[in-house]
């Protein structure tokens, strides 16, 4: 991270056009032949406020255009399948009390509690839209639960619908049940304690876990694919998570927020079109940054900019994980050589071309320099700053409203006052978190922030001294403290410590053929 003289000039577009034009041409194809990938969870009821599980949410789960619309089945006293979710409705425990009892209660749309016979003659008149059976475990036994299991078999033959369903439940021998009866049925296993291949060894289909338990076992993900189990993540709320299962390729979301997956899948396939997930790191194992992806550069060098810190080596009082986040943190140290610590986190592997995006959390107060940024793993034309440096992002605590986006080459840097920067205001670096991404080309680099373009720098294809990035480079993340810019105006002593959230990287490339 060199010192950049911030440039107000600000330079006029264009130069991005030919990129962002290449891209939408990409993803009109990747558009037309994107999966739908949503299944309404009980229905498509909270944004006109439905009755879950009713008739009225599963028309407007198929109205949106839903692939799949989720219920739940249970068997009163007098063997009726009836569409409810909790074992319980207005006070009576189902499976103890009769139809009869439960229709003397309607549902808040004036619909009587529906049986499962009229959903699936509601559900089954359209091809759009799959009807998402679960099958909820008894409250009585295990055995009452099977014939929960036959009775719905029945039914669904019936209306010889057994292929146009798909079958869910927390229950694993009502899943071995369906598949032993029909083993060409979708069965998926709710409840998350089973690995993807013992779901593939006992012929169930898919996993439709709760999202946590994909952050807890990330390597599910890619053993699923590999053995073609559906992945499945319920239920899905927040557009955080939604744009990790996207980033990751899941088959299906089940969410109460069907217009809002819809929306950041349409984002997806217009930020990434073709491209596919490399990288990621969603920082969700606690402690210590996986050492599988990260180092360190350690020391209180001043690295060239006559900084005071103390760069540490697998610190957990500079850098660690807790709550799904990483945490760089910069302190007061009075073991310090110059009496601060700090940690700047390396990348092990570069990457060359494609997307990296970082979603991160300022620290504030004047006298720190936080950075993402990105050096080549090899300095094929010479030392800093022939083989080139990508400042992602980068905040001076002095001005603490505005972020920068740098390049740094030969024949562009701000030794000899040449520099290519682009500062950006925003008075929530320090409140909000906010998605820093470039995207780079060989022909050209683009550096967004929250999915805004905010600065571009173009190859001229006059050499490498204009343009050195046709080589992989690495990411950088830390807290500097001072030096030539970030102490430009001194240091508050009072602000420590002071933490940068980071929520994930990710790096996106296109797909090969």
């Amino acid at each position: 991270m060199q010192p950049v003289k911030p440039s107000k000039r600000k330079r006029k577009g264009g130069i991005f056009a030919p990129f962002l034009l290449s891209i939408f041409i990409l993803n009109c194809g990747a558009l037309a032949a994107q999966s739908n990938i949503v299944v309404a969870h009980r229905g498509a009821w909270k944004t006109n406020t439905l009755p879950q599980n009713s008739i009225a949410s599963l028309q407007q789960a198929i109205k949106l255009g839903c692939m799949g619309s989720e219920f739940d089945v249970q068997l009163t006293a007098d063997d009726s399948l009836v569409v409810n979710h909790d074992p319980v409705y207005s006070g009576d425990t189902i499976e103890q009390v009769t139809y009869g009892q439960l229709m003397k209660h309607p549902l808040a749309n004036g619909e009587s509690l529906p049986t499962l016979r009229q959903y699936l003659l509601a559900g089954l008149g359209q091809q759009q839209t799959k009807l998402v059976l679960e099958i909820k475990p008894s409250v009585i036994s295990p055995a009452r639960a099977i014939k929960t299991t036959n009775k719905v078999l029945e039914l669904v033959k019936r209306f010889k619908a057994t292929e146009k369903i798909i079958f869910i439940s927390f229950d694993y021998n009502v899943l071995l049940a369906i598949h032993k009866e029909y083993p060409k049925a979708a069965v998926q296993y709710l409840n998350g304690d089973k690995s993807p291949e013992t779901l593939k060894k006992d012929g169930i289909s898919g996993a439709d876990y709760h999202y946590s338990v994909f952050q807890k076992h990330p390597d599910w993900i890619q053993s699923a694919k590999k053995l073609g189990i559906i992945l499945n993540a319920w239920t899905v709320n927040d557009t955080a998570t939604i744009d990790w299962l996207l980033a990751n390729n899941f088959d299906v979301i089940t969410t109460n927020e069907p217009e809002l997956v819809f929306e950041r899948s349409k984002r997806y396939q217009q930020l990434y079109g073709q491209r596919e997930l490399i990288f990621s790191d969603e920082f969700n194992t606690p402690g210590l940054p996986d050492e599988k992806y990260w180092t360190y550069d350690t020391g209180s060098s001043g690295w060239g900019n006559h900084e005071l810190q103390d760069y540490t080596k697998a610190d957990t009082a500079n850098a660690h994980i807790r709550n799904g986040r990483l945490y760089i943190r910069a302190l007061k140290d009075p073991s310090a050589p110059k009496g601060y610590s700090s940690a700047r986190l390396v990348m092990k592997k570069g990457y060359k071309y494609g997307r990296i995006e970082i979603r991160a959390k300022l620290p504030g107060g004047r006298g720190l320099w936080p950075a993402l940024w990105l050096l080549p793993d090899n300095n094929k034309y010479g030392g800093w700053p022939k083989s080139g440096e990508i400042d992602l992002m980068e905040n001076v605590g002095y001005m603490p409203d505005s972020v920068f986006f740098t390049v740094h080459t030969e024949k562009y840097n701000h030794v000899i006052h040449t520099q290519k920067s682009k500062s950006v205001y925003c008075p929530t670096l320090y409140s909000q978190f906010h998605t820093y991404a470039l995207e780079w080309t060989p022909e050209i680099m683009g550096f967004f922030m929250d999915d805004a373009l905010q600065y571009s720098f173009k190859n001229e294809h006059k050499g490498s001294a204009g343009w050195p990035f046709d080589q992989p480079f690495h990411l950088l993340m830390n807290i500097a403290v001072g030096g030539d810019w970030g102490g430009h105006n001194g240091i508050d002593s009072s602000i420590f410590p002071q933490t940068m959230e980071v929520d994930y990287v990710r790096i996106f490339q296109e797909k090969k053929h």
